[in-house]
């Protein structure tokens, strides 16, 4: 099913209780940065535990990421995470929706692991001392209550991943927003954060351009030049933009990644 051709303005209020009544809510969304546009008309709905959006780097995927967790505020349009609109409600957002960035050191603002986790908490509006014991009982469930006073600056960039999880998961968020979080790390790290992420209890958003990223994924979606080109089933969606990825740069190996 390709987005732009079945979903229109003109029928937006069609299908308006539809999506008032999905978990995951975008209507019509354009964002401009710097004055170019980066996303066009940006219409879909989910009710889906682990969804996928593939596309090739520059398609506007991190962007996206940003205005589904009211990082940014689109140009038009809106966002609705169970009901809230996330740029408008910045403190609800934060109770809602987590993101955890491809680099840890864009993320990472405290020195030490014990400070890192506990400031999400208290910008919940949770105690000192109910943040401290948050804290603790996170770093027992990922079984890394050594590392609680340990330098950010000795860890490596896997182990930093690691500390952005356990952060965003202290905070209970209903969703999980991944933007291509395991670009540049070796399989090992990647397997680790991987079961690690499968613990998560929410909804999970996955951002990647490696269809290999997303095999749970429930549904997903192609963004190409800041439009969603297809949504569906990922047996639906993958063989089109895989089929699509080998037009472009001729490698007869990516069929094998559709299996």
């Amino acid at each position: 099913m390709t987005l732009w051709q079945s979903i229109s303005r003109s029928k937006e209020n069609e299908h308006s209780v539809e999506r008032a009544e999905a978990f995951l809510t975008v209507s019509n969304v354009d964002a401009h940065i710097q004055e170019r546009t980066v996303l066009t008309d940006i219409c879909f709905a989910s009710d889906h535990d682990r969804i996928g959006i593939v596309g090739r780097n520059g398609s506007g995927k991190s962007t996206l990421a940003r205005v589904l967790a009211g990082l940014i505020k689109p140009t038009s349009g809106v966002v609705r995470i169970n009901g809230t609109d996330v740029a408008s409600d910045r403190k609800a957002a934060l109770r809602l929706v987590g993101v955890l960035f491809q680099n840890p050191d864009h993320q990472i603002i405290f020195p030490t692991v014990r400070e890192e986790l506990a400031f999400g908490l208290r910008q919940q509006g949770q105690s000192k001392n109910e943040a401290v014991d948050n804290v603790d009982r996170t770093l027992l469930r990922f079984d890394k209550s050594h590392w609680r006073d340990a330098s950010i600056s000795t860890l490596s960039h896997g182990q930093k991943h690691l500390v952005c999880i356990m952060a965003i998961t202290a905070m209970a968020p209903k969703l999980l927003i991944l933007d291509e979080p395991f670009a540049g790390l070796d399989i090992p790290t990647i397997a680790q954060l991987k079961r690690h992420l499968t613990r998560f209890q929410g909804r999970i958003l996955h951002i990647s351009h490696n269809p290999l990223d997303l095999e749970d994924a429930s549904q997903l979606l192609w963004l190409e030049e800041g439009r969603i080109c297809e949504v569906g089933s990922r047996c639906e969606v993958l063989p089109a933009y895989l089929s699509r990825m080998q037009d472009l740069g001729g490698r007869d190996d990516l069929a094998v990644l559709a299996s």
